[in-house]
């Protein structure tokens, strides 16, 4: 049967009816090391070459796209956004979930999902509609038919959150509001809820394991541990998995023993915490550009660090001894859509190493994402690629321009030529 499949595969790509690109940038980052005068073909929807030109038989019919100067890279993996918010110095958190329709919110989501693949971001994970109820789930089926541009979606629905746990607050008893996430007490509820969302379309389910219970206060565990276990339990039977919003120690254990796949924020994670982490083979996404967005709204210049920015930076330094994987995810949408390169910028700014930075966003994400044939530049793969001049390795900075985008082999941006 293997051998059947390679012939398949094999007659597949070399079929004279399908067309090739052969993409000659000056080097190739394939998801996990920087290699020069590296050559990519693309075949249809797939990458069927990668390596030095002196291997490779071009097929006849071949087109080429010389790229001087240019790195040619996976297409970048968002680990963490919301394409239903944007920029809270633009509107509040509060009055986007009470004051804006899911009909306007959906429609700001087609803007940011087109930004969001201009700029490079080929696969995104979406990790809550933040009160839009299961517009995510729209999106992520209208950019699949071809109706919109966007990235490949995962996306998450509603999220869950413990019962009081979650905003818009500061209302009297009296006053109803639409909430954030969808709230739960009990092991029951937590189990009807996952499979209620799962049901709706999400693809995973995101959970607040800690939250502010009322304004203005510290964030506290939320879910008790039978809770947690019992919606990991039913995702999992589901065929998926659990994420955790999780900032406290208490908070990021408690979903770290219950068996989520990843933390998002993990800003007071200790080294305990991230010790345990590592040993569960949990992914840590510390979204540190909304961190640094959100200060900047408040009038911060960049120095001296806040106490919010000084907490991130030590706890990512925290993670990174540790030896836990991190992801790329900065939680885009409170700052604009299409500027994701900010949280690899500071991710390379608080210490990890450049080339760590860009493993984050490709193969890293997709191993952790259970994405088999993305983030690697690699025969067989599916041909999400970017170009971008310069080189990222030596400066992150050369992925705020990114000159080219495929997305299933397709050319979608093209400011090569």
């Amino acid at each position: 049967m293997k051998k059947l499949l390679a012939l398949l595969f094999c007659a597949a790509i070399f079929s004279p009816l399908q067309a090739q690109l052969l993409l000659r940038p000056e080097r190739v980052f394939d998801g996990t090391e920087m290699h020069a005068q590296w050559v990519v073909m693309v075949q249809d929807s797939l990458i069927a070459y990668a390596g030095p030109e002196s291997r490779l038989r071009l097929p006849p019919g071949t087109e080429s796209l010389d790229l001087p100067g240019m790195t040619l890279l996976p297409g970048l993996i968002e680990g963490h956004s919301h394409l239903l918010l944007h920029p809270y110095n633009e509107t509040p958190w509060n009055d986007q979930v009470l004051k804006e329709s899911t009909a306007e919110r959906a429609v700001r989501g087609a803007v940011h999902a087109r930004a969001s693949l201009m700029a490079g971001i080929t696969t995104m994970r979406d990790l809550g509609s933040e009160g839009a109820g299961y517009a995510d789930v729209a999106l992520k089926k209208t950019i699949s038919a071809g109706i919109i541009p966007g990235p490949r979606l995962l996306v998450a629905g509603p999220a869950i959150v413990a019962t009081g746990a979650y905003g818009p607050k500061g209302f009297h008893e009296g006053v109803q509001v639409p909430l954030g996430a969808e709230p739960v007490s009990g092991v029951p509820e937590a189990i009807t809820a996952v499979r209620r969302q799962l049901g709706g379309g999400a693809d995973f389910i995101k959970v607040y394991a800690d939250y502010r219970w009322t304004p203005g206060a510290p964030s506290q565990p939320t879910f008790l541990p039978e809770e947690l276990d019992a919606m990991v339990a039913a995702a999992t039977s589901a065929g998926t998995y659990v994420v955790a919003h999780a900032g406290t120690p208490e908070g990021m254990r408690r979903a770290i023993e219950a068996g989520v796949e990843t933390i998002e924020h993990g800003d007071g994670g200790t080294a305990e915490v991230f010790s345990l982490m590592k040993a569960k083979g949990v992914v840590f996404y510390p979204t540190l550009a909304a961190s640094d967005a959100t200060e900047r709204y408040r009038g911060w210049t960049g120095s001296p660090d806040t106490e919010r920015i000084r907490q991130k930076k030590e706890s990512f330094n925290r993670a990174l001894a540790s030896g836990v994987r991190i992801g790329f995810g900065g939680d885009v949408g409170v700052y604009p859509h299409g500027e994701n390169y900010r949280e690899l910028e500071l991710m390379g700014a608080y210490g990890m190493p450049k080339l760590q930075v860009l493993r984050a966003a490709t193969s890293v994400n997709a191993q952790a994402f259970h994405l088999a044939r993305l983030g690697q530049v690699r025969e067989g793969f599916l041909a999400d690629l970017i170009a971008v001049p310069g080189d990222p390795a030596a400066d992150l900075k050369a992925l705020r321009t990114v000159s080219l985008v495929l997305l299933n082999g397709k050319i979608v941006k093209d400011e090569t030529r």
